[in-house]
């Protein structure tokens, strides 16, 4: 990929507005006949506390984002199955996303959280597997970007709940930044047995144009083999005004060259990618940053890996709002 990639065109959506569908999701030679996006958000204010929604510069979505709206921003693109990703390191949001899950809708899997700490993890996760919409939990995360210890994901009793999750058979989704990739390849070197999914690429720095060191650290992550990764979140890491497809373009290289089309997936990171670029723009980004894939490579990209990785069976078709 090179400069010659052009922007899509804008599909920022006036706030509570629906998301057109870009020219990408016309056929054509970029089009992909489903997708599966593998990251998204949602988040009812009068719920739960989202400190993290205090941020000046998530002003334009400090808002509810609920399950209407993903069906409205989702409207006319491929879109037919997603997983809901979790916001805030507490087990009543995790709760809520199986409930509205087994609701009916396009969530084919949940991303929840639980005490990694705890000494009772394994039966945290039992349980969250016998409520409404158990089955749908595919996946565990804490935010580790938030850790002041770098090495957070080494600790002994960190490492005891990764155990669970893996004995659970799910996944551990990492968000980190830059700096704390060489503790997350070192533990999932520690836990070969359980799956791990990069969340951001890792969160490169994008708003800066500068490759090293996170390109380096993530080829040492990417050589294990129980390693995946989502190409997400690089709109939001480059800022609102300044990102162009072909800005973009060296750090998808460099995740597809690490990890491998086959390893790779597709998530937009919706809501909190709407500062930046709306949903429709979102995915025809992608599509110009997979351009080189052959069309069995942009199956997996969009939808097959992420449906393998997390085992994600068909939605419960239904009410989405």
């Amino acid at each position: 990929m090179s400069a010659a990639h052009p922007r899509p065109a804008p599909g920022r959506p006036a706030e509570g507005h629906a998301v057109p569908a870009g020219p990408g999701s016309r056929p054509g030679p970029l089009a992909v006949p489903r997708v599966v996006d593998a990251h998204h958000h949602l988040w009812d204010r009068s719920a739960l506390d989202l400190p993290w929604l205090d941020d000046p510069a998530l002003e334009p979505i400090r808002r509810d984002f609920l399950p209407a709206d993903l069906a409205r921003a989702t409207a006319g693109t491929p879109v037919d199955a997603t997983v809901l990703v979790q916001t805030v390191c507490d087990t009543r949001e995790t709760v809520s996303f199986l409930a509205t899950a087994a609701a009916g809708g396009p969530i084919a899997g949940v991303v929840g959280w639980t005490d990694l700490t705890a000494p009772g993890v394994a039966d945290a996760l039992a349980e969250l597997r016998s409520g409404p919409g158990g089955d749908r939990l595919v996946g565990i995360r804490h935010q580790v970007q938030e850790e002041a210890d770098p090495g957070w994901l080494l600790r002994p009793d960190v490492g005891r709940g990764l155990t669970a999750v893996g004995g659970a058979g799910l996944v551990y989704d990492l968000v980190v930044r830059p700096h704390q990739l060489p503790a997350a390849r070192a533990a999932a070197a520690r836990h070969p047995g359980l799956r791990f999914v990069l969340d951001h690429a890792g969160k490169p720095p994008v708003a800066t144009g500068r490759l090293t060191p996170w390109a380096d650290d993530l080829r040492r992550l990417a050589a294990l083999p129980n390693t995946t990764c989502k190409l997400s979140g690089l709109v939001t890491e480059a800022g609102r005004d300044g990102w162009t497809v072909a800005g973009l373009a060296p750090y998808a290289d460099a995740v597809l060259d690490a990890f491998g089309p086959g390893r790779v997936m597709f998530g937009s990171d919706w809501p909190v990618c709407l500062p930046a670029a709306g949903y429709a723009e979102v995915l025809d980004t992608a599509r110009a940053l997979t351009a080189r894939l052959d069309p069995g490579e942009r199956e997996a990209f969009f939808a097959g890996t992420a449906t393998r990785v997390y085992g994600l069976r068909p939605a419960v078709q239904g009410p989405s709002a």
